[in-house]
């Protein structure tokens, strides 16, 4: 099945990992796309310990990170991002759409109550964030509204650690929503989020 992903052309692509994860966690998706033929690198970032700090410093570190990629490439980058990586790349893509090209997000709960986890209090508790604090609530809708660049969602209703109805938003104008069975811990290297991945890399409907 993976070997039956159409080639890449080249692009780059930058992968976002989940929360507490690096850019290790997300080397096989790095390899496989690499291997058809896309320019594929992690963020750069160390491990991802939340979105709070996008606001601010780490957010323009992030940024910073696109643009440079951009720079080196001459081309506007896609952004895949498991979990909070995906939120995390949607956040960019509404700050600096003149960088990005496209947003895939993979298991990334942006479309709803966060609450609706099973890890929200550990979310807490490792980022110092409050989910109701006020600047968190006005980001969370900023992540939320529709993109201004063509945008995929990857979920599964089988995730486990959080609803999968909440990582796509089906009215989203022009999002395309991909479901594939597969629990949370790991998606990122699960042979059918890595085909689909690659078919909407490659221009494919399946």
């Amino acid at each position: 099945m993976l070997a039956t992903a159409p080639k890449g052309d080249g692009r780059p692509v930058m992968l976002l990992p989940g929360l507490v994860n690096s850019d290790r966690s997300m080397a096989p998706m790095r390899r496989y796309l690499n291997r058809l033929g896309y320019r594929a690198v992690g963020w750069g970032l160390g491990r991802n310990f939340g979105a709070r700090a996008i606001g601010g410093a780490e957010g323009d570190r992030l940024i910073a990170q696109v643009a440079k990629l951009h720079d080196e490439t001459g081309e506007t980058v896609t952004l895949v991002g498991v979990s909070l990586g995906g939120i995390m790349a949607r956040f960019v893509a509404h700050r600096r759409p003149d960088l990005v090209r496209e947003v895939i997000t993979v298991a990334s709960p942006y479309a709803g109550d966060p609450r609706a986890t099973r890890v929200w209090r550990q979310f807490q508790w490792l980022t110092g964030e409050r989910l109701d604090d006020a600047g968190v609530v006005a980001r969370r809708r900023e992540i939320a509204r529709p993109l201004p660049v063509p945008a995929t969602a990857i979920w599964s209703r089988s995730d486990g650690l959080v609803n999968g109805l909440i990582c796509r938003a089906p009215d989203e104008p022009g999002l395309r929503c991909i479901e594939i069975r597969s629990g949370h811990l790991g998606v990122q290297i699960r042979p059918q989020a890595l085909c689909a991945i690659a078919d909407v890399l490659g221009g494919v409907a399946r």
